[in-house]
């Protein structure tokens, strides 16, 4: 069996305190990675340092950044490449409100490009001096599989989605001399507190049990059942690995079969 190690490798998650961005720094920890959480709420950040202390031998940080303030995720993205210096990121945070296209207001796309391409744009231009000294680096950024195939009302954030993954196919066309991937995971229906909302929004205003709204969207997923965040976590560590050095620019469909082929 062929184990994924992560040790010696340093690893900051973006998003880190809850669902797949949880999921992706625990499985990390656990493959001996140490870890930079980052999100906004400080408790929540140091609640689940104690967590990762538990998982591994690495050694685990955090930063504080309010991902609707661009000044914010500088200050932290600056601080974690001086202080802990990693070589692989994950860009991760929520996406935008459901929505059609054509009803959305402008600055609606302005928000959520800022909230997702910009920040992650940040994230990496801090980071990768280092990982290019190093010759070494993982990008790794969580969008959506809307990227392949466009969601039903999600006008916004298929548009912020589409975007963000032509940036990270330039920016993987760009650093792959210097040893960087750069890849993006796109999630389907995952077990989480989003997928959660999401089943009750779209109950309440279907004015139907939540049930049958899951029995709906598994209806269109081969594998017949949602999928959990740790499966995400391992696609993210096996794309921040050795075993994935020659895996660069790609999008990885994690979503039991749904999206199509096109």
């Amino acid at each position: 069996m062929i184990a994924i190690d992560l040790k010696g490798k340093t690893a900051m998650v973006c998003g880190s305190t809850a669902g797949i961005g949880k999921a992706i720094a625990e499985n990390m920890a656990k493959a001996g990675a140490n870890i930079v959480l980052c999100a906004r709420n400080e408790e929540k950040l140091k609640t689940q340092l104690k967590v990762l202390e538990k998982l591994g031998e690495g050694e685990h940080k955090y930063v504080v950044a309010d991902f609707q303030d661009n000044v914010s995720v500088s200050a932290a993205a600056i601080l974690a490449a001086d202080k802990y210096k990693p070589d692989i990121l994950v860009n991760n945070t929520g996406g935008p409100p459901p929505g059609k296209a054509h009803e959305a207001k402008c600055m609606e796309y302005v928000d959520a490009f800022s909230l997702h391409l910009i920040n992650n744009h940040i994230m990496a231009t801090a980071l990768v001096p280092y990982m290019k000294k190093q010759k070494w680096g993982r990008i790794i950024n969580i969008i959506s599989t809307s990227v392949k195939v466009p969601l039903d009302n999600l006008g916004v954030s298929n548009t912020i989605r589409g975007a963000v993954g032509n940036w990270s196919k330039t920016m993987a066309n760009e650093l792959g001399q210097f040893g960087i991937t750069v890849n993006n995971l796109l999630p389907g229906a995952t077990a989480t507190e989003r997928l959660t909302g999401i089943i009750e929004n779209k109950a309440k205003k279907a004015n139907v049990s939540k049930s049958e709204i899951e029995k709906e969207m598994l209806s269109e997923i081969p594998a017949g059942r949602f999928g959990s965040p740790d499966e995400l976590g391992a696609a993210a560590c096996f794309l921040a690995s050795d075993l994935a050095a020659y895996i660069n620019g790609t999008n990885l469909v994690v979503d039991g079969g749904r999206t199509p082929v096109l």
